[in-house]
């Protein structure tokens, strides 16, 4: 074999998760199209206080107001006139997996929901297209006072608190993306873990989309009080089609003082999905926040973590992977604001590129003046694996304070001939040997997961990788 040649991995054997189920059973489907009719609509039909519609039409405006993005991915293939903003399968929030209707059932049987309900998790949400079809919490939690709801009952139930924090950490005119979520939102999930409270098992939640030329927009909302501590992990899916499908999520974390969050994402979208997520933390004093952060699939992602580091003490995290594959890009990355002194933060960014697939890091480390000893250390680490592959880093580092320890390390590499030739000579094809390598190269992602969430993940890299040549 040849081993001078460049190594063409092939594309992700999608197989199960490229599954559908129609919509013309769906009791409700909007036409393509957004505007104020639209908004209204939604609200309506959810039945929401007028605050919150008139947060939605505010939110429409500044949509309408903002450019398109330049800075970042090619967005161009977005037409929001040819999108779906809202379609539900039936009346959402099931507290019986019995009551689910058979099709969207089928569909979270075959995803492994809510297998891995009854055998790991706390809680589980399961979203269908615009609404959270199932939801429920084990009961021990809920007796201690853990709220684990979708975004939308969350809003009927504890008006107050979410009117409180709904889009203070994200404004409404935060970017263009934001803003149409907060116009359209549908779904999603409401965390509220009280005060000295560990949630030891993760909740989940997963969200699917079903349809063709549609918008999933849903909005999370997470409140840890002080001294308690929550891990919430979402999955993310859909079948993939000739025309492009939008995601475009807002989750807002608080974490008060004492406390510990960690938010985990494993996405696969298919490869028509445009990916546009804002996610954003407040983190107090001597809070901990975590955001572990998957990226596979999707058509274009642009995601970038935050966290917000409000008082002494606070610590954030970001770790995050992404495969960039034939015809994608992965534009991802972190941020991390120190708005107190005795702050800590840590960036780890790992990236693969296959293909002609392009991945790039975009990141911000900011202190600002008088936050006194502070420290953050960022490192992105990106593997190309052929001539037609390419990889980005954009850091930005803004430091209005002399006495800040800040470490930026970026390194870019390709598995060398001798590498795969050692693998090889021990008996290994050159796809295991690969698939080895990589393997390797995202660990320090792989064990932060529950051993279910890494098993899955690994058998998702093994697909990427086989029947290699070379």
């Amino acid at each position: 074999m040849d081993r001078t040649k460049e190594r063409q991995i092939t594309s992700l054997d999608y197989d199960k998760y490229d599954f559908r189920y129609g919509t013309g059973s769906y009791d409700v489907k909007f036409d393509k199209g957004l505007g104020e009719e639209t908004v209204r609509k939604i609200s309506a039909i959810k039945k929401e206080p007028k605050w919150m519609l008139d947060f939605r039409l505010k939110a429409l405006e500044a949509f309408n107001e903002k450019p398109m993005p330049k800075w970042g991915a090619d967005l161009s293939g977005i037409d929001f006139n040819d999108i779906i903003y809202y379609m539900r399968a039936s009346d959402a929030n099931k507290g019986s997996w019995d009551d689910v209707p058979q099709d969207v059932k089928d569909t979270f049987e075959r995803l492994g929901i809510p297998e891995a309900e009854r055998k790991t998790l706390a809680g589980v949400g399961a979203q269908y297209d615009s609404e959270v079809m199932y939801h429920s919490i084990r009961e021990d939690l809920a007796k201690k006072g853990v709220v684990f709801l979708s975004m939308d009952e969350g809003l009927r139930q504890y008006p107050k608190i979410v009117k409180e924090h709904f889009a203070k950490i994200v404004p409404i005119k935060d970017n263009k993306f934001a803003s149409l979520n907060t116009a359209v939102w549908s779904g999603g999930s409401f965390v509220y873990v009280p005060k000295n409270t560990k949630v030891d098992i993760p909740l989940q939640a997963y969200f699917r989309i079903n349809s063709e030329s549609f918008g999933q927009f849903e909005r999370t909302l997470i409140i840890a009080d002080e001294g308690s501590s929550v891990h919430y992990i979402e999955g993310c899916t859909a079948p993939r089609f000739s025309s492009q499908s939008l995601h475009s999520a807002v989750v807002e974390v608080i974490a008060k003082e004492n406390s510990q969050v960690r938010y985990t994402t494993v996405q696969n979208w298919a490869n028509n999905i445009y990916n546009l997520v804002t996610k954003r933390a407040f983190a107090y004093r001597n809070a901990s926040v975590e955001w572990v952060d998957g990226n596979l699939g999707s058509k274009v992602t642009m995601k970038y973590p935050a966290i917000y580091l409000m008082e002494e003490g606070a610590k954030g995290e970001v770790l995050s992977i992404a495969l960039a594959g034939k015809g994608q890009h992965q534009d991802a990355g972190a941020k991390m604001v120190h708005m107190a002194s005795n702050t800590t933060s840590k960036i780890t960014s790992k990236s693969v590129s296959k293909d002609g697939g392009r991945s790039s890091y975009r990141g911000l480390v900011k202190v600002y003046k008088g936050c006194k000893n502070v420290k953050s250390n960022v490192m992105c680490d990106a593997l190309i694996l052929d001539k037609e592959s390419r990889s980005d880093t954009y850091p930005s580092v803004e430091i209005d304070e002399p006495t800040a320890t800040i470490a930026h390390e970026a390194r870019v590499g390709k598995i060398g001939d001798d590498q795969i030739f050692y693998l090889t000579s021990r008996g290994l094809t050159e796809a295991e040997a690969l698939t080895m390598i990589i393997l390797g190269f995202i660990q320090p992602f792989t064990k932060t997961l529950p051993l279910e969430y890494a098993v899955e993940l690994n058998r998702l890299i093994e697909m990427e990788m086989e029947n290699s040549v070379g």
